[in-house]
């Protein structure tokens, strides 16, 4: 992240904070939140506006477990670990709901449906409920499409739920009674003798005695240790003109590379398509292109013919991925006042709340890094921040 000397009116505000969070998305928003709980005095500092980034820009679907199936995760985290996980975003799904009613905003409380779209993913949602089951991981298993639109199987989750995104962060956040800087992209911290960290942005100095970094996907702007660990990727989406009600329920298909909803109003959201065009999908660009959202546009037609034709808007969003899926919870080597909470690769609203507190618990408590710590990369997969 730069900014010019002509931008830059950092002087025209000094600020001191017990902790200052940089980014006000979900995790941002969280995090300012849990503090003010806490009685600490937070300043947070977004590059544009609250939730400006993917919390702004994603589907607000509440989802257990992560972007592959279970098994899928066993296989690749240890069983054991898999099972945290799950059962973190379980708890993240309840935290979600609690927080919608102490801040009085409402949810669809719908459960999902994870669709198979052919028989080899058919085989892995078994695979993975058998193991779910074995696990005491909530789930039910249908054999052919619950829905009746031409999918293979389904794995039912009917703890999941759909939210506004947007209007969840920005409900945290004015809660939180925090100190607020818009348009302030941060562009340099400093450390001091003391552990305190001068964060320096385009219209505020802010000295504090911790920085929270919830950058997401924009983390290697800010910092070059994040390169190679959080990938930028873009995600993109369309939503319909309203319509009758065609479903009820939250829907996750081809592994996750395909998700839809019906909002309150009657419109259809669709986004995904991104694995037909990974190589175009990378980077920071916010724009949608021609293929994928004609490839939206036929999977709309394909299992839902019945959707309005007519789109009422189209957008992509910028999302952080990780080498293994899993976000970054841990504190920057060169800067031991500075931690972070990124890369949740595409799942921030299953996973958000949970690596927030995660991140608390880790800088303020000396609590223990646990399963998103990023010393979990070793040399050979790419040193961790």
């Amino acid at each position: 992240m730069t900014v010019s000397i002509w931008q830059d009116k950092a002087d025209q505000r000094r600020h001191e904070c017990d902790v200052a969070v940089v980014g006000a998305g979900i995790v941002g928003s969280y995090l300012a939140y849990a503090l003010s709980l806490r009685g600490l005095d937070v300043a947070v500092l977004e590059s544009r506006f609250p939730a400006a980034g993917a919390t702004g820009r994603n589907a607000g679907m509440v989802l257990t477990g992560l972007g592959e199936y279970y098994n899928t995760a066993v296989a690749a985290l240890g069983r054991d670990t898999a099972r945290t996980v799950w059962e973190i975003t379980l708890e993240n799904g309840r935290r979600t709901r609690r927080l919608h009613d102490e801040l009085g905003l409402p949810y669809e409380a719908v459960g999902s449906l994870l669709l198979a779209v052919d028989e080899a993913e058919s085989q892995d949602l078994r695979a993975a409920y058998v193991l779910m089951q074995a696990d005491g991981l909530p789930g039910v298993y249908h054999a052919s499409d619950p829905l009746e639109r031409g999918f293979v199987a389904a794995l039912e989750q009917p703890q999941d739920l759909g939210v506004h995104p947007a209007a969840f962060a920005e409900a945290l956040l004015q809660a939180s009674g925090a100190t607020v800087f818009e348009n302030s992209e941060v562009y340099r911290l400093t450390p001091h003798p003391d552990g305190t960290t001068t964060v320096r942005s385009r219209r505020a100095t802010v000295h504090a005695d911790h920085v929270l970094l919830a950058t997401n996907g924009y983390s290697p702007l800010l910092h070059p240790a994040f390169k190679g660990s959080v990938l930028p990727m873009r995600g993109q989406v369309l939503v319909t003109a309203p319509a009758s009600r065609l479903l009820e329920t939250l829907c996750y298909a081809d592994y996750g590379y395909e998700y839809f909803r019906q909002l309150g109003d009657g419109r259809v959201l669709l986004g995904g398509w991104r694995k037909n065009h990974l190589e175009t999908e990378v980077g920071y660009t916010d724009e949608v292109t021609p293929e994928i959202q004609s490839g939206l546009e036929g999977f709309l037609h394909k299992y839902l013919p019945d959707a309005p034709a007519e789109i009422e808007a189209r957008w992509s969003g910028v999302m952080g991925f990780t080498p293994d899926d899993l976000p970054l919870v841990g504190v920057l080597d060169d800067l031991p006042g500075v931690g972070y909470a990124v890369g949740f690769s595409g799942h921030g609203m299953g996973l958000g709340l949970a690596a927030a507190d995660s991140l608390i618990e880790l800088v303020l408590d000396g609590g223990p890094e646990g399963p998103f710590s990023a010393r979990r990369f070793t040399a050979a997969d790419g040193d961790p921040p």
